[in-house]
């Protein structure tokens, strides 16, 4: 979506800054949204790509949370994780800056994300809800 349609930028207040850029201000969890950007991942999946234990991967991803950069829902023994469903403009013009960056750390997970799918395509035999 055109960042023109979201909300105006005025009515950010510096609070809100503050929250957005403490959930930015950490490569995996820039990582994580990069990610997210290509719609909703299991916790195993985003694991697996970054090469990350799964303790280090969800508590980077509740802190996310917490500040509104992502939502999550439940599945069974699943927490399926996507970027809000009505991003603030700030958050929105830093994603378009994300998909934008040309770092190879996010160009290789990118690759490694389609490679998963593809895999887990073929396969169907991933436990979570994502791949029934």
């Amino acid at each position: 979506m055109p960042l023109a349609e979201y909300a105006s930028p005025r009515t950010v207040s510096a609070m809100d800054l503050v929250r957005l850029y403490e959930g930015l201000c950490d490569r995996t969890r820039l990582r994580l949204l990069a990610l997210l950007q290509s719609g909703p991942l299991c916790v195993c999946h985003l694991q697996e790509v970054l090469d990350e234990p799964q303790v280090k991967v969800s508590k980077h991803l509740g802190y996310l949370r917490e500040r509104g950069l992502v939502e999550s829902t439940r599945e069974g023994n699943w927490i399926i994780y996507r970027l809000p469903a009505t991003p603030t403009f700030a958050l929105a013009a830093n994603l378009a800056c994300l998909r934008d960056c040309t770092d190879p750390t996010l160009h290789r997970d990118a690759q490694r994300l389609q490679k998963l799918r593809t895999r887990l395509a073929k396969a169907k035999h991933c436990a979570c809800p994502l791949h029934d």
